[in-house]
C-alpha cells in the first residue's frame, strides 16, 4: 500500500451504509455500484475497505476546501450571491479521463497524485462550522471529490452546519442509492448532478453505467431536494444534436424546472485529444434544451460569449430576473417570495428571503481557507 493509503487508512471510522454477510464480507450502500467487499480488500472507490468484517470509511479530515460563490458548483437557482465553504476528501467511484478535480478524486488510483497527502488537513465538524463563519459562507458543499463515498464524514459536518442555521449540498455524479439518499436526504436542501453522456458504452469508459445516474436524478427529484443538472459539452464524445436532445428530453421528462448547465470542455488530466468547446457548441446545446421545452437553461464557462444564457427569466413573461457574468451576480430582481417583479409568477428554486442581502458585483469572491 502507497503512503497516502496508509495515512488514509488510519483516518476512518466504521461506516452507516452497510451490511454485513457471511464469511466477512460486506455490501456497501453508498453509490450504485454496490460493491461486495470481501475481507481485507476495498471498494471500486479505493477509500471504503473491509477490516475484519467492518466497513471502514474515511473521516474527520479535508483534502480541498475554499469559499466561493455558490454559482462557481454550479447552482444558479440556489442562494445567489452567497459564499459556499465547500470540501472534499479523496476518492471517487468513476475514473472520468477528464477529471479537473483528479488530484483529490483520483487520488488512490494515480501515483501522480500521490502528492494530494500534502493537503490532507484533519478537521472537526465544528471546526469547519466557524471556517464557513469566518468567510461569511452562508451554504456548506461537500464537492471536489464524489461526495456520496464519504456521506458519513459529510453527515458529521451538515448536521453541526445545519444546527448553526446553515444550508448543505452536494456535487455528485448521480449514482446514488436508496440507502445513501435516505441517508443525506434530512441534511441537504440541493444536489447537483453531473450527467455526463447518454451513451451507456461512454458510461462504461468512464466508469459508471447511465442508468444508475439517470435513477439517481429522478430519485434526488423525487425526495424533494432542489436538483440542478450540469453537462460537460466534449467534442466528439457527446456533442451531437442527437445526444444532447436525448439529455434534455430526459431532464424535461422528470422536470422542466430543472436548471440544465451545459459547460466548455477543456484539455484536462487524460484526455487531450478533442478541442476546447467553444461558445458556438454551447449556444447549439443550450437551444436545444430550450427547444425541448426546459425552462431554465445556462451555457457556462465562457462568460461574456453566451449571451443570454448566463441569465434567468421569467418563464411566464420572460422577464429579467437575475442577471450575471460568470460567478458573478450583477442584478438581482426576484421577491422576497422567488416571485417575477413584473407578473408575480414563481420562480423554483431556494432563494434568499431577503433580496437585499444577495451580493452583487463579485463581493463574495474566492476565499482559500488555508
Amino acid at each position: 500500500m502507497s503512503n497516502l493509503g496508509e495515512v488514509l487508512d488510519k483516518m476512518t471510522v466504521e461506516g452507516a451504509l452497510y451490511e454485513k454477510l457471511p464469511d466477512n464480507a460486506v455490501r456497501c450502500f453508498a453509490c450504485g455500484h454496490r460493491c461486495l467487499i470481501r475481507e481485507g480488500r476495498r471498494g471500486i472507490c479505493q477509500v471504503r475497505f473491509n477490516e475484519g468484517g467492518t466497513l471502514r470509511v474515511p473521516h474527520g479530515y479535508v483534502a480541498a476546501l475554499q469559499s466561493d460563490p455558490i454559482e462557481k458548483k454550479p447552482f444558479f437557482h440556489v442562494m445567489p450571491g452567497s459564499n459556499a465553504l465547500t470540501f472534499g476528501m479523496l476518492g471517487c467511484d468513476f475514473h472520468c479521463g477528464y477529471c479537473q478535480n483528479w488530484m483529490t478524486s483520483q487520488a488512490m488510483r494515480d501515483p501522480a497524485s500521490d502528492d494530494s497527502i500534502n493537503f490532507i488537513r484533519k478537521v472537526t465538524p465544528k471546526g469547519m462550522v466557524d471556517l464557513a463563519r469566518r468567510t461569511q459562507a452562508s451554504v456548506v458543499v461537500s464537492s471536489y471529490n464524489e461526495p456520496l463515498i464519504t456521506s458519513e464524514w459529510a453527515v458529521a459536518i451538515f448536521k453541526e452546519a445545519k444546527a448553526a442555521g446553515l444550508m448543505c449540498a452536494y456535487v455528485s455524479n448521480g449514482n446514488n442509492t436508496p440507502e445513501v439518499m435516505e441517508y443525506i436526504r434530512p441534511y441537504i436542501s440541493a444536489y447537483k448532478v453531473d450527467l455526463k453522456c447518454m451513451q451507456e458504452k461512454n458510461y462504461h469508459k468512464l466508469g459508471g453505467v447511465l442508468k444508475n445516474t439517470l435513477d439517481g436524478i429522478k430519485r434526488a427529484h423525487d425526495l424533494g431536494l432542489w436538483v440542478e443538472i450540469v453537462t460537460l459539452t466534449i467534442p466528439g464524445f457527446n456533442d451531437s444534436n442527437e445526444e444532447l436532445w436525448d439529455a434534455a428530453r430526459f431532464i424535461a421528462s422528470v422536470s422542466r424546472d430543472i436548471p440544465w448547465h451545459v459547460t466548455a470542455f477543456h484539455k484536462d488530466y487524460k484526455m487531450t485529444e478533442p478541442d476546447n468547446t467553444d461558445a458556438k457548441t454551447l449556444l447549439r446545446a443550450a437551444e436545444i434544451g430550450r427547444e425541448a421545452g426546459l425552462r431554465y437553461v445556462y451555457a457556462g464557462n465562457l462568460p461574456g460569449h453566451v449571451g443570454e444564457y448566463e441569465n434567468t427569466f421569467c418563464p411566464h413573461c420572460n422577464e429579467l430576473v437575475v442577471k450575471r457574468v460568470g460567478y458573478v451576480i450583477t442584478e438581482y430582481r426576484l421577491t422576497a417570495s422567488g416571485s417575477c417583479p413584473r407578473c408575480g409568477t414563481k420562480v423554483p428554486g431556494v432563494w434568499p428571503s431577503d433580496p437585499a442581502s444577495v451580493r452583487l458585483n463579485g463581493l463574495g469572491m474566492p476565499v482559500p481557507v488555508y
